[in-house]
């Protein structure tokens, strides 16, 4: 009697091994520089001195761009506006895909890199810049940026869900546009209102990425888990 042909098993999805080198890179980065701004490097301290003072001559001469970054800082970037864009999604998930899992996976992931932000601030307690005449201020340590982490965060973790989701190119492009102005332009506003130094800008660059870097594994490991245990596999 033949024996029925033999068919391949469909491929397993692969481990997130980009997720996670990208994650090393970047923890990797975040940590250099945190050690950097702890022992209060000079050269480093020194470039964000000389930005710094120049950022704000720029800003206590030019009123008109002054009040249009506090406006976008305020509100458009604001960590509040970011989270409720990231709790906007997570209800859009259930309502329209019954994503549950996705959904809580998205929130307690903005929770925790809100507690990592803090600890940090708390761990490092970087002065702000101090100005004889500011133009904004603001509370708590300086290192890392609240405003750049947290947009940092939320568009990277909106734009792996639209990369999930297979949205089409004109979308995708609109996406990937307003993620690069959000990020970029927030961490200009916080130096050029004098609220941060250059180096918080990028130590909430690099947290950000990290922590969605980090979501990402967590989100894909159970899945590859799922697909290597022996069950899954064919006798």
């Amino acid at each position: 009697m033949p024996h029925p042909p033999v068919v391949p098993s469909p491929p397993r999805p692969h481990p997130p091994r980009t997720a996670s080198l990208v994650a090393g890179v970047l923890g990797v980065c975040a940590a250099l520089l945190l050690v950097l701004v702890a022992v209060r490097w000079h050269p480093l301290f020194a470039v964000d001195g000389a930005i710094s003072r120049t950022t704000h001559r720029w800003a206590v001469g030019d009123r008109g761009v002054t009040r249009a970054f506090r406006v976008l800082t305020d509100w458009v970037w604001d960590p509040l506006t970011m989270r409720l864009l990231c709790a906007a999604a997570a209800v859009w998930l259930v309502w329209r895909r019954a994503a549950w899992w996705t959904a809580v996976w998205l929130a307690v992931t903005c929770a925790l890199a809100a507690i990592l932000q803090q600890s940090v601030k708390a761990a490092v307690d970087r002065p702000r810049p101090v100005w004889r005449d500011p133009v904004d201020s603001a509370h708590y340590a300086a290192f890392p940026s609240g405003h750049a982490m947290t947009a940092t965060l939320v568009c990277g973790l909106l734009l792996w869900l639209l990369h999930r989701l297979g949205v089409s190119r004109a979308l995708w492009r609109t996406a990937v546009a307003a993620a690069l102005v959000s990020v970029v332009g927030v961490g200009v506003t916080r130096v050029w209102l004098g609220v941060h130094w250059p180096s918080d800008v990028v130590g909430g660059w690099l947290l950000g990425a990290l922590s969605a870097a980090l979501a990402v594994v967590v989100y894909e490991w159970p899945r590859h888990r799922r697909a290597e245990s022996p069950e899954d596999r064919p006798e």
